[in-house]
């Protein structure tokens, strides 16, 4: 769970792009001596110390009329309303602007805690540059920082894990949580009313009804759980449309706080290219699970459909090939009931834990089976094998050489595992370490 969300802003070519990357430590955002490169908000994860936390890069804020100016000031509007603490941006080497100025009396509006950052201070010769800036009226002193060098960086991130607010999550011991997400108008929201048999969410046609993350508790069977509501996550180039007031950060909060996620497809629009970055969210946080294809009824069908259907699903999500596939319609509530059953099954096989010496058989007679393939007249052994995390389950492979154990091979070992163990619905992690 991520502590807080810092926005960086700024007007163009100040240099707030290299200094997302700098913080998140890998060059994701694009970098170019061009103003305007950045046109909508990148989201990445970064830390510091033992904190974990969101980062947003947004696009510059100008006075003057210049293309996607209405869209990216809109989209910054929306990172500032995210964020916990807000680095503004500005460039020592040419003194405070017009556009400073105008950023600045904003950033004040939105009463969030604010860092400036004086960047392109490289060396000392620069370090005057920065008082320059004190003339924004801002409630704090300028930081001197290189975002190229990654001076200053420590003391920044230091403040700025500082003033994230004390979160006190609500905790749900015993239940099982699990959110619904994927692209706007799926019938998310109407699958929450149908499993929780009321209409408790605002249901609407129109794209982006659902505002934020709902979580709501309750019982079946038995059984507790939390069903988490979010908003539908769209391309990034779309996010600052003005029916789109909430953020894809929300949803994936969601997501890394559930237990179990349901990826929520429309069977009546059928499958788009979003759809498998929306999914991709999900098993990239190694969450369990479950594809529900809804709008079932829909679907003009015969005895084959079905069939065709799951084959498209696994032709189009092929990193997927491990969740299980639910066909329901929340309109007339078919099949939800069978929900239940699979988010039960897959959350315990996400929590499962495998007997060392267990696990250390299946992957002896998996290499008997299928030796690995040499490579430079080299084959890897495989020494001894311990599950080392559930949620996901998480195993490393202690081999002659970790060099050796090819992708295809390791691909291999999980499906052994699969077929022994079943992990249905959950992400299995291999890691591969020398054994001395």
């Amino acid at each position: 769970m991520s502590d807080g969300v810092i926005a960086i802003v700024g007007r163009p070519n100040v240099g707030k792009s290299t200094i997302f990357n700098r913080i998140i430590q890998e060059r994701l955002s694009i970098v170019e001596d061009t103003p305007g490169v950045t046109r909508d908000r990148i989201y990445a994860k970064g830390n510091w110390l033992t904190r974990e936390f969101r980062v947003i890069d947004t696009g510059g804020i100008q006075i003057e009329d210049q293309p996607f100016q209405v869209e990216i000031k809109a989209q910054v509007e929306i990172a500032i309303e995210e964020a916990d603490v807000i680095l503004f941006v500005v460039n020592g080497r040419e003194g405070c602007t017009n556009d400073d100025m105008f950023i600045a009396r904003m950033l004040q509006r939105s009463g969030k805690p604010i860092l400036l950052l004086v960047n392109k201070i490289d060396d000392v010769n620069h370090i005057d540059g920065i008082y320059d800036f004190y003339q924004l009226g801002l409630d704090c002193d300028p930081i001197a920082v290189s975002g190229i060098h990654g001076i200053g960086m420590g003391d920044v991130l230091d403040q700025a894990v500082q003033l994230f607010p004390q979160q006190q999550e609500i905790q749900y011991e015993g239940s099982v949580r699990f959110a619904l997400i994927g692209r706007p108008n799926v019938g998310k929201s109407s699958l929450v009313n149908a499993i929780l048999k009321e209409e408790r969410v605002i249901v609407s046609d129109i794209e982006g009804t659902t505002r934020d993350a709902i979580d709501t508790p309750f019982t079946h069977d038995g059984k507790d759980y939390v069903v988490i509501d979010t908003a539908g996550i769209r391309k990034r180039g779309k996010v600052y449309e003005s029916v789109e007031k909430y953020s894809v950060l929300r949803a994936m909060s969601a997501i890394e706080r559930s237990d179990v996620v349901l990826f929520v497809l429309d069977g009546e629009n059928g499958i788009r290219e979003q759809d498998k970055h929306v999914a991709g969210y999900a098993h990239e946080a190694g969450k369990p699970i479950i594809i529900v294809y809804n709008k079932w009824d829909a679907v003009e069908k015969d005895d084959k459909t079905m069939n065709e259907v799951t084959d498209r699903i696994r032709k189009e999500f092929v990193y997927l090939s491990y969740a299980p596939i639910v066909f329901v319609s929340a309109k007339t509530h078919q099949r939800v009931h069978t929900l239940f059953d699979k988010i039960d099954e897959v959350y315990n096989y996400s929590k499962l834990r495998i007997a060392t010496s267990v696990l250390n058989e299946v992957v002896l007679d998996a290499q008997i089976a299928t030796p690995a393939p040499t490579h430079n007249g080299k084959r890897c052994k495989i020494l001894y094998a311990s599950q080392v995390a559930s949620a996901p389950p998480t195993f490393v492979l202690f081999v002659n050489d970790p060099e050796l154990l090819h992708f295809s091979y390791q691909r291999y070992i999980e499906n052994k595992l699969r077929d022994a163990f079943g992990f249905d619905g959950s992400p299995i992690r291999i890691l591969a370490r020398q054994k001395d």
